[in-house]
């Protein structure tokens, strides 16, 4: 039995998310990139989850999080929203528990239950291949990463929705300005 549950998050989870998202990144812009997805067409409160302990039931607190937002792919067939992982973050003292990888595992899900065909994201190519994903030029989607990032790092879980002779989902992804 794990030492957490997932769930959707809530707005009264909201400032607890912030401060995992703080501890992990240690700065502010990802958190405030947050505030901006929920602000923005990008968000989708049914996949943006909350890892929450359970060391007893007056101090549960928010320990991870994790977002499947929207982007958009364009290509031959036009355009098109996407799905897209950001961020994923657990609280420092609560790493290397399985707490990521079991909420990636349930965003998947939720992405998958929604009916889309894959979820992009940029991330570590060792971390994130062990949950499934692989790299998204081997499927034509195309990533446009910040200087410095390994093409590697652009990456794609396919879902049983994809339907490898749909034009409309190869192409560049869009990161919508919410991203800055």
């Amino acid at each position: 039995m794990s030492e957490w549950v997932i769930r959707p998050e809530r707005p009264a989870d909201f400032p607890a998310i912030r401060t995992v998202l703080v501890a992990a990144f240690g700065e502010d812009r990802v958190a405030d990139g947050v505030d901006r997805i929920r602000e923005s067409w990008i968000y989708r409160p049914g996949t943006s989850l909350v890892a929450v302990s359970e060391a007893g039931v007056s101090d549960r607190e928010v320990v991870g999080c994790v977002m499947v937002t929207g982007c958009t792919v364009t290509g031959d067939a036009g355009e098109r929203t996407a799905a897209m992982l950001t961020p994923l973050a657990v609280s420092p003292d609560h790493q290397r528990r399985g707490i990521g990888a079991s909420l990636v595992r349930a965003a998947l899900a939720g992405a998958e239950q929604a009916g889309e065909p894959f979820v992009v994201l940029e991330g570590s190519p060792d971390y994130y291949g062990a949950l499934g994903f692989a790299p998204a030029r081997e499927h034509g989607i195309e990533m446009h990463l910040p200087d410095g990032v390994p093409h590697e790092a652009a990456q794609v879980h396919l879902l049983p929705a994809y339907d490898p002779a749909d034009p409309g989902l190869r192409g560049d992804i869009t990161y919508p300005p919410v991203y800055g």
